[in-house]
């Protein structure tokens, strides 16, 4: 049985999530069960604020919750707000904050908690936390503070400047401010609570029957770490794994017999990301001659069976409202052309680098795979470093010591923050790429409270990182998922997470 997600459009149109199966489970959604969740990466944080890596915080989803939180067809919906609104000049946001949420420790959820959070994310405390990832687009907010409206709390964010998109950025996780323990057991307001994590192992979770919302169906819930997806595909041969979203077209064709194959896509900017600052990447040249060197249809027809999208610059094709297809075909395949910028750039006869790629994901490996077939038809030799996912968090990410990678990038339900990893002396541009023209079209997008133009300038941003050749923007690829069959309720998004709290057993 298939399933086939439409592109969205994030923030603006209202898209219905397609689902092949009926939805089971009783009225408060408490039929019981348990299901194991096959993930191939173990978790760099259980701390939410800390968290870097998007598979973990596609486990730590059902954990917890922000002011906001995406609907499956891209709306910004409340969660432990129970409404919100932002003034028309941008400045001003106000949440109304919900009477009844409790963390998953018994302790009722106050605006003091919410205020602590937002504050932490956006490195505002008067004690900072260097492991924080501080929300670079918080920078702007230059008070936070509480008030009652009609007996209710209501949290008021003031900021320095105009800025309406920061709404995606409230998806944020509201964690108690007095809890100290969120490093080893972490407390949040989600619909599931945390029960045991072991290393490279798994982190165990179970229904929260205090969640304010419908109850999940499931009572238990494991997400199992395996090394890789060959390594999980053998735990889903032998019936150990009731979902696994990793999957590659060869192996779900050998799985059809006991598992529903849902095919969505990835909200997911998959690229070979080149080193700006490292021979010979510094050359543009170079850079533009791997571009046309690359054959994006191949790829997409060897690792995807034709399904997925080819991009041109760093927003993922899902993200329609801010998306600028015409660089899709800034760089057609030309191997001819990429042979002779390579000889203007002085390397007539090519040349050889190292790309580190996470082990554990057997899609970027495959990529990868394909990538040097190709580049090796104009004379460079690409010679694929396997790494673990802790050694590209430190070498690759945090000290940008390396030549070039491939991996995905995902974001908020913002622009912004897709786009962040190209600004120049960011900690996050692992890429080390610099313009000036970026980033004035970037900032300059921020500040604007005008749609049209917000839009205009995010576009003009794009086409920056693809006339710069910045890296190679390969695509948004499908994304297959292995579903026993018997569970029903399996969603998504367009964002990365993976939702448990609509799975139930079909009865």
């Amino acid at each position: 049985m298939k399933r086939f997600l439409f592109t969205v459009l994030l923030l603006t149109v209202a898209a219905a999530a397609l689902s092949g199966c009926k939805k089971g489970g009783t009225k408060d959604g408490k039929n019981g069960g348990e299901v194991v969740v096959g993930i191939t990466q173990d978790l760099d944080s259980l701390d939410p604020h800390k968290a870097v890596a998007a598979g973990t915080k596609e486990v730590l989803y059902n954990l917890f919750e922000g002011l906001v939180k995406s609907d499956p067809s891209g709306n910004l919906v409340p969660a432990v707000a129970e409404s919100y609104r932002i003034s028309e000049d941008g400045k001003t946001y106000t949440f109304v904050l919900r009477s009844d949420v409790t963390f998953h420790n018994g302790k009722k959820l106050t605006a003091e908690d919410v205020i602590y959070s937002l504050k932490r994310v956006a490195g505002k405390l008067e004690t900072s936390d260097p492991e924080v990832q501080v929300l670079a687009a918080f920078s702007v907010i230059s008070d936070i503070t509480s008030a009652k409206e009609n007996d209710k709390d209501t949290i008021v964010v003031t900021l320095q400047e105009g800025n309406t998109e920061l709404i995606g950025y409230f998806t944020a996780s509201i964690v108690p401010c007095d809890y100290t323990e969120q490093k080893t057991k972490p407390v949040g307001t989600g619909p599931f609570k945390f029960v045991s994590y072991t290393p490279m192992s798994g982190l165990v979770m179970e229904r929260n029957d205090s969640y304010y919302g419908k109850a999940p169906s499931l009572k238990k819930v494991t997400f199992s770490i395996s090394e890789s997806t060959d390594a999980a595909f053998l735990k889903l041969q032998a019936g150990e794994i009731d979902i696994f979203p990793y999957l590659t077209a060869d192996q779900a064709a050998q799985l059809k017999d006991k598992y529903y194959i849902e095919v969505g896509e990835m909200s997911l900017v998959q690229g070979l990301f080149l080193n700006n600052k490292v021979k010979p990447f510094d050359q543009k040249e170079v850079r533009q001659a791997v571009n046309y060197a690359i054959d994006k249809d191949e790829i997409l027809a060897i690792l995807n069976e034709g399904k997925g999208k080819k991009i041109g610059s760093g927003v993922y094709a899902g993200f329609t409202a801010y998306y600028n297809e015409n660089c899709v075909n800034t760089y057609s395949y030309d191997p001819e052309k990429a042979k002779q910028l390579l000889k203007e750039a002085g390397y007539p006869d090519g040349f050889t680098f190292t790309c580190a790629v996470p082990s554990n994901y057997t899609y970027h490996v495959q990529t990868a795979e394909v990538i040097a077939s190709q580049l090796k038809k104009v004379g460079i030799t690409m010679e694929i470093q396997l790494i673990e996912w802790a050694s590209w968090l430190s070498d690759v990410y945090h000290d940008h010591n390396h030549q070039s990678t491939i991996i995905g990038l995902d974001s908020q339900l913002a622009p912004s923050d897709i786009l962040k990893y190209y600004i120049s002396g960011s900690k996050k541009n692992f890429i080390n790429y610099e313009s000036e023209e970026f980033d004035r079209a970037y900032n300059d997008a921020l500040a604007t409270t005008d749609p049209a133009q917000k839009k205009a300038l995010y576009l003009k941003a794009q086409q920056c990182l693809a006339d710069d050749a910045a890296s190679v923007f390969l695509q948004s690829p499908s994304l297959m998922v292995a579903v026993r069959k018997g569970l029903t309720g399996y969603t998504f998004y367009p964002v990365y997470v993976q939702d448990m709290s609509a799975i139930s057993e079909q009865k």
